[in-house]
């Protein structure tokens, strides 16, 4: 195999594919990339056997051929060769042989029968959706995915079309809930419900950056596909049921309040000065303030009132203050409201600007 390609379309390639490669491994083939050279054209593939990432980029191939290589450092090698320069890739004996300008690199390799090939399988359902409305959605659902390894089924985001017509992906970590819908694409419905794993979606979202097209994706019960430009992304899907998240969705809180949510974010990032992870943070409504207090068990404490809209009763609500500042980061307009019930009844946060999103996070005991 040999074949001459750019330094910057060549790291562009590993920078994509190298994300889903562990840093250690205790299966030596999977710290590895397989490069397959044919008729014009390179395709890098990665996979920790959860996950498969593959992208092709057009080069001078003089022979095809098939090799695998250490993704983390082929990638370290590549991005510090010469700016411009044109990389030339060939095998050599046991090793792959990497130059550019003055620099030679000769790397050990594994039998490329060796690297794993993560089989789609039926993928039943197929719809497109343009990349912007995919990269928001996961965008919107991250900060609410689970890191609890004992309920293995809320490390990801529930995907699927709902009976109003909307496409909808939902997150819990059972302390705040996160759903974004969109109009459904033709196609999806009828999609099985699935859950997308959390690094399925990080690394997707970090694939999606700077793209504008069409997104094809293409779903069964076990494996979802990505497809965008050159990239074909798979992954398999986490195997549970989601809890019935409707259910922990207050249908009837009728107390609003309305902020400004650069003061909402900033009264809370001030809060967090004195606050240790895991806090709260105290709201105590009147018909034109809300005030915010905070103590760090006496050693410490800070009051602030911001303006509001509210014309209920007065309550007095705790939450996480970090997960409360988290969710106001995730408001694209100017205001913000809180739908109350009491104080120890969850709130449902939206941003009048942006019907698709909705927030609901769970008070604490203050």
């Amino acid at each position: 195999m040999k074949f001459l390609i750019e330094q910057a379309a060549l790291v562009r390639v590993l920078e994509h594919v190298r994300g889903v490669v562990e840093r250690r491994n205790t299966i030596p083939i999977l710290s590895n990339v397989l490069i397959t050279a044919v008729q014009g054209k390179v395709t890098i593939t990665a996979t920790d056997l959860d996950i498969e990432i593959a992208e092709s980029v057009e080069c001078d191939v003089q022979t095809n051929g098939t090799v695998t290589a250490q993704a983390h450092m082929l990638f370290d090698i590549c991005r510090k060769f010469p700016k411009g320069a044109q990389v030339c890739v060939e095998t050599s004996g046991h090793g792959i042989k990497l130059s550019a300008g003055r620099s030679k690199f000769e790397l050990a390799i594994l039998p490329p029968e060796d690297f794993p090939n993560m089989s789609a399988g039926a993928l039943a359902k197929t719809f497109s959706m343009p990349a912007p409305v995919l990269r928001t959605m996961i965008d919107k659902v991250a900060i609410a995915m689970s890191t609890e390894e004992t309920r293995y089924y809320l490390n990801g985001f529930f995907f699927h079309a709902h009976e109003n017509g909307t496409l909808r992906a939902v997150a819990t970590d059972g302390h705040r809930l996160v759903r974004h819908e969109v109009e459904a694409p033709d196609g999806c419905a009828g999609m099985p419900g699935v859950i997308v794993p959390r690094k399925t979606a990080g690394e997707l979202r970090r694939l999606l950056d700077g793209v504008d097209g069409e997104v094809t994706v293409s779903l069964s019960n076990v494996k979802i596909r990505f497809e965008f430009g050159t990239a074909n992304f798979l992954s398999k899907l986490i195997d549970g049921t989601y809890p019935p998240y409707e259910r922990v969705i207050p249908q009837n809180n009728p107390h609003s309040v309305t902020m400004a949510t650069a003061d909402l974010a900033g009264v809370v990032d001030r809060a967090g000065a004195i606050l240790a992870h895991g806090r709260a943070i105290c709201m105590r409504m009147s018909s034109d303030k809300a005030l915010f207090s905070a103590n760090n068990n006496g050693e410490s404490n800070v009051t602030e009132d911001v303006d509001a809209e509210y014309a209920g009763p007065e309550i007095e609500i705790g939450f996480n203050y970090k997960y409360l500042g988290q969710l106001a980061a995730g408001i694209v307009g100017d205001k913000v409201s809180l739908a109350l019930l009491d104080a120890a009844s969850p709130a449902v946060i939206t941003d009048p600007g942006d019907a698709a999103t909705l927030y609901v996070l769970m008070p604490m005991r203050v």
